[in-house]
């Protein structure tokens, strides 16, 4: 019986406050509420909306700084500008127009560029050997803002681009020491930063302003991330051992459209310098991919194995197998022909 008293009054309090609450809204009314007053004033035409700085470029003894700058209005369009993360934090392939603040001018650095993607160092499809155009490169003008760098402070051969026994070596080995410094040679953008155990190693991509793309690899510690902004000189990493090395070297590589052709063109090594301050690249430069395809085979000997020849040519046990579409547990016959490129 109490518990009924109490909950009976429980209801006549609700109702009670529900009754003066909708009788309070009855009496307001929000129509006769003033609005904030609003001063308005008429546009002066005189007055200065934006301010632009700009850089008094008639002296040529004083540099640009060339810091690349995004254009703002790129970020409009989110599916055409944006690097999508997939499901392991790597950015995918996106579709972007790439665009640099170049003496407050922005241009387009190259249509092939269109694709970006962090993790294939050629994602472009494109065969050097169809390349049929001459393309000219400023590398160097320091009027306009086009720095370079050579790649180490001392920069070594240790073993050129071509032909290697069966495989042909895509870049130029440098001598170093563990922990040296790794140096931009252009102005870019950071696209790669990986790690191939079987390979490369540690290495970097970084695309250029000017058009090619240069490869460091064999690092023993990276600098920077992708899609970081880096300049001409600008450490970007360490020497090292790492992936498939027989010593310490940074392993060099220039390409365009994800072709790779000689540094040498470019650098002169030993000297310390650029071939020139303007590069023309010709079909010419991609005439080594006639030899560089040619497909070679091995004669199995008595007392060899997938694990002798893999060692003899540097051809992983893996890429023997599917070149040659047998097993680890297939049995080699004397005298049978293995596909090792």
């Amino acid at each position: 019986m109490i518990r009924i008293i109490k909950v009976s009054l429980v209801f006549v309090v609700i109702l009670s406050f529900q009754k003066v609450q909708a009788q309070t809204n009855k009496n307001k009314d929000f129509f006769k509420i003033k609005a904030p007053a609003i001063e308005y004033k008429s546009p002066n035409p005189n007055d200065v909306l934006f301010e632009d700085e700009f850089k008094d470029s008639s002296s040529t003894s004083e540099q640009y700084d060339m810091v690349p700058i995004k254009d703002p209005s790129m970020l409009e369009d989110e599916e055409d500008t944006v690097f999508f993360d997939d499901a392991n934090g790597d950015l995918s392939v996106v579709e972007v127009n790439e665009q640099i603040n170049m003496d407050s001018t922005w241009v387009t650095i190259a249509q092939y560029y269109a694709i970006w993607d962090s993790r294939t160092i050629n994602p472009y499809k494109i065969d050097g050997a169809d390349f049929k155009d001459t393309v000219s490169f400023m590398l160097h003008d320091s009027t306009a803002g086009y720095n370079w760098s050579m790649p180490l402070d001392f920069n070594k051969m240790n073993s050129r681009f071509g032909m290697r026994k069966v495989r042909w070596h895509y870049g130029t080995d440098l001598d170093l020491n563990i922990g040296d410094p790794i140096k931009a040679v252009f102005d870019g953008i950071v696209r790669i930063v990986q790690f191939d155990g079987r390979g490369y190693g540690r290495y970097i991509v970084i695309r250029h302003y000017n058009g090619l793309e240069t490869l460091y690899a064999h690092m023993s510690a990276t600098n920077v991330t992708v899609g970081q902004l880096v300049k001409a000189g600008e450490e970007i990493g360490k020497g090292g051992n790492t992936g498939r090395s027989t010593g310490p070297h940074l392993h060099f590589e220039v390409r365009y459209e994800g072709n790779a052709f000689n540094a040498e063109s470019i650098f002169d090594f030993p000297n310390n310098r650029l071939q020139s301050r303007k590069f023309d690249l010709t079909p010419s430069h991609f005439q080594y991919l006639k030899e560089a395809r040619k497909v070679y085979y091995h004669s199995v000997k008595s007392g060899e194995s997938l694990g002798s020849i893999s060692r003899k040519y540097r051809v992983s046990i893996s890429q023997l197998c599917k070149l040659n579409r047998i097993t680890t547990k297939t049995l080699l016959r004397v005298g049978k022909k293995l596909r090792i490129r």
